[in-house]
This record gives C-alpha cells, sequence and structure tokens, in this order.
C-alpha cells in the first residue's frame, strides 16, 4: 500500500530535503522516524527538494508499506518521536501507482521580506530596509507569466532534461512591515524562486528595468539575471494533486 505524508517544517537547521553525506537532512530524519515505528525500513520519495535553510508549511512525499495503518496514531507517535522543527499533518492513504512527485499539479512558493528589523522575523524573512517600488515589482512579475523558458533562472549544471515551467501566478504584496512574493507553477527549476526574487528586487529598487527581464529570460544566461536572495525567506506553501489518486473506499 502507498501512502501521502504531509509535513511541515522549519529548515535552519537542516541541508535541504534530499538525504546526501555528512549532512543532515529533512528526508533522512523522516525516513529514520517511520523505520522505526514500522519495524521497517522505510523510504520515502517527497514532491520536490528545498534547498538548505529553506522552509516549508506544507510538503508532501510518499511511501510503501504492506500492511494497514491507523492513520491517526501514526500520526501522533510521528509528531512525538520528531523533533521540534518538523510536523506530520496528515498521513493518507492513495492508489499504488500516486507519485508525490510526479502526480503534482503545481507547487506555491512565497518569499517573505521584512522592511524593519524584527527579531521574531529573523529566521523566516529576508531583511530588506531599501525602499521598494512594489507596483513596478509586481509590473515584472507579469512579465513572467509570458514566458516558458526560464533556464536564465537555474543553478548551473543542472541536470534536467527541459528548463520549461508553467507559472501561474506571480504577485507582490505588502502588508505592514512584510512584503511577500507568490508564486505557483507546475514545476520549478533548482534555485528558480531565489533567483527570480533577486531579480525583481533589483527592479523594485530601479537598479534595472522590466524590459531588462524580458532580455534575461531571452538569454538563457543564469549570469544575466540577479543574485539569489537568502534562503530562510523561502516557503514552499502549497501543492496541489488531482483528487483521482487518493484511495476510495
Amino acid at each position: 500500500m502507498r501512502f501521502f505524508i504531509e509535513l511541515a517544517y522549519n529548515g535552519k537547521a537542516y541541508h535541504g530535503w534530499q538525504i546526501q553525506p555528512n549532512a543532515v537532512t529533512i528526508q533522512e530524519v523522516i525516513e529514520k522516524a517511520l523505520s522505526t515505528l514500522l519495524s521497517d525500513k522505510i523510504s520515502v520519495v517527497g514532491a520536490g527538494r528545498t534547498d538548505t535553510g529553506v522552509h516549508a508549511s506544507q510538503m508532501f512525499a510518499h511511501f510503501d508499506y504492506n500492511e494497514s495503518i491507523d492513520n491517526d496514531q501514526l500520526t501522533y507517535k510521528l509528531n512525538s518521536l520528531l523533533p521540534s522543527d518538523i510536523s506530520v499533518l496528515n498521513l493518507i492513504e492513495v492508489d499504488p501507482d500516486a507519485h508525490a512527485r510526479f502526480d503534482a499539479i503545481s507547487r506555491t512558493y512565497n518569499y517573505r521580506i521584512c522592511t524593519t528589523k524584527d527579531v521574531f522575523e529573523y529566521d523566516f524573512s529576508y531583511a530588506m530596509h531599501l525602499p521598494l517600488d512594489i507596483k513596478k515589482m509586481n509590473d515584472a512579475a507579469d512579465v513572467l507569466l509570458m514566458y516558458s523558458d526560464f533556464q536564465c533562472f537555474s543553478k548551473s549544471n543542472t541536470d534536467v532534461k527541459t528548463y520549461n515551467c508553467n507559472i501561474k501566478e506571480a504577485i507582490w504584496s505588502q502588508q505592514g512591515n512584510m512584503i511577500t512574493f507568490v508564486i505557483t507553477a507546475d514545476r520549478f527549476l533548482r534555485n528558480m524562486v531565489r533567483a527570480i526574487v533577486g531579480t525583481l528586487i533589483e527592479i523594485g529598487l530601479h537598479k534595472r528595468d522590466i524590459d531588462d527581464l524580458r532580455e534575461i529570460i531571452k538569454s538563457k544566461n543564469r549570469s544575466n539575471a540577479g543574485y539569489s536572495v537568502p534562503a530562510h525567506g523561502l516557503f514552499l506553501t502549497r501543492i496541489e494533486y488531482p483528487q483521482s489518486i487518493m484511495k476510495t473506499k
């Protein structure tokens, strides 16, 4: 049987999602907890690979287990065993061929910028005290929806078959001292969101123009785009799946 596990985590102490040597990752901690409680070697497959320091308020992964599970009881036990910065939100039985990564319809990220020195936001937002032109940044964000090839925002030497992404939403908003960028797409490239945000910030600071963004995208060259903003302001906030993969009773 296959199960989806819904998670939230504070990424500060972790080297991203994916297991790697000599570093503690979210995937490793989840697999160890599941293996301990189910008395079996459990491997989990995540919906994506958040980078070092990136947070998630909603992440999904799938795992296989051949016996029935009391979802509520296992969720409780997992949360008791896991460290305080990782939370299991739900366990869902799904169709045997459902895939946490490949069946995802869309993913949404938020990037948070704090315009004042706020000690309670220090770990969860990027401190930016220079004035930003939010309207111009939104005009630039609209340009993203006109393109599909985002190689210019991808981390170099990334092993992917295509750089095409269908961006469905990209918008900035401000509430008090917090500026938030929300972006939704069917898929994202490595470092893509952080590179987009850095480029749009440079436009908001009037260091670049909207026409520059068009030329950056057309160039397909990462060195032409803006800087990558720090990871700690980035949150994976929503992953959507077709209802058809959920197990019917």
